[in-house]
């Protein structure tokens, strides 16, 4: 019954039923807590290959977000840490675990909103891209300090997680626009910020995020305007300090258009793309506000262990 569980948070996960990075982390430690609350294996050998099983059903839901596998590797490296151990203390353990990474992450998108919020001035027009948790908070923080901010969000096509963004946003109270991708280099001169998410950050600050976040960027430094990310440090990627390259997801072209409408037409639907290091002013943490370059340096002290863990 566990397992079918998590195969039905992975499914979610990779219909985007679940969606967000901090969102999709958080439904694989709950998975795995249910899973452990669930178990009947009797022995801690098969408690630990069962839960194994568990995070690499997991893992494989979606190939880009690094907060996936960094959420299964918070749980698993500690329970696994733990040694020899009876069934039900290992299960204790990765409830343990699997609440405290909730908590943890819940507490980090609340640290970043704060802090960025410093970074936005009264008066501001802020943009964003996607349905960022913490490029969110950033705005409702700078909002609920009495700041006297608009925003303007992209539709983030052909998902629409914007139209997400905005509604949230607006249900705030924050003046709030809507415009088309293709629209943000036309209205970069009325920005005054960028804020954005992230699903994975890489060792040399380089940023994989929503496809379109990129462009965005490029528009903010031909137009001098400062661009900032907000994400949590479990979206660093420990494998690219050793070369790894993150993997971009292409999802199904019918998300796009219909094939059949298009004969002949190859509909490609990159789901990420990469935004380097020299576009990006600064990168808000729930450990504070750091430059690009630092990323290697919050990988070396979040995840020192993680290269090669499995």
């Amino acid at each position: 019954m566990g397992l079918e569980q998590v195969r039905e948070t992975a499914d979610k996960i990779s219909s985007m039923e679940i969606r967000g990075a901090g969102r999709i982390a958080r439904a694989a430690a709950e998975a795995l807590k249910d899973l452990a609350l669930q178990s009947t294996a009797e022995e801690a050998a098969g408690y630990l290959d069962e839960l194994k099983e568990a995070g690499d059903i997991l893992i494989s839901a979606r190939p880009t977000a690094v907060s996936l596998p960094n959420a299964v590797r918070y749980i698993l490296h500690r329970v696994d840490a733990a040694g020899a151990g009876d069934v039900e203390t290992l299960r204790e353990l990765t409830v343990k675990r699997a609440e405290e990474f909730i908590q943890n992450s819940v507490e980090a998108v609340e640290k970043i909103g704060l802090y960025g919020a410093r970074r936005i001035a009264d008066g501001d027009t802020v943009m964003t891209h996607c349905n960022s948790a913490a490029a969110i908070e950033v705005i409702k923080s700078a909002w609920g300090e009495g700041k006297d901010i608009r925003v303007i969000a992209s539709e983030a096509r052909p998902r629409y997680q914007g139209h997400l963004t905005v509604k949230e946003l607006a249900a705030e109270g924050i003046p709030t626009t809507l415009i088309v991708d293709s629209a943000v280099r036309a209205v970069m001169k009325e920005v005054d910020k960028v804020v954005v998410g992230a699903d994975s950050i890489a060792a040399n600050g380089a940023v994989i995020n929503k496809i379109g976040t990129s462009q965005i960027a490029l528009a903010a430094h031909e137009a001098r305007v400062l661009f900032f990310v907000a994400a949590e440090t479990y979206k660093f990627h420990p494998e690219t300090q050793l070369g790894e390259a993150v993997e971009i997801e292409e999802r199904d072209p019918s998300e796009v258009a219909d094939p059949e409408e298009f004969e002949g037409v190859t509909i490609r639907n990159p789901a990420f793309d990469v935004t380097p290091s020299e576009y990006i002013d600064l990168i808000i943490t729930e450990k504070g506000i750091i430059p690009p370059q630092a990323a290697i340096m919050v990988i070396r002290e979040e995840f020192g262990w993680a290269v090669g863990w499995k």
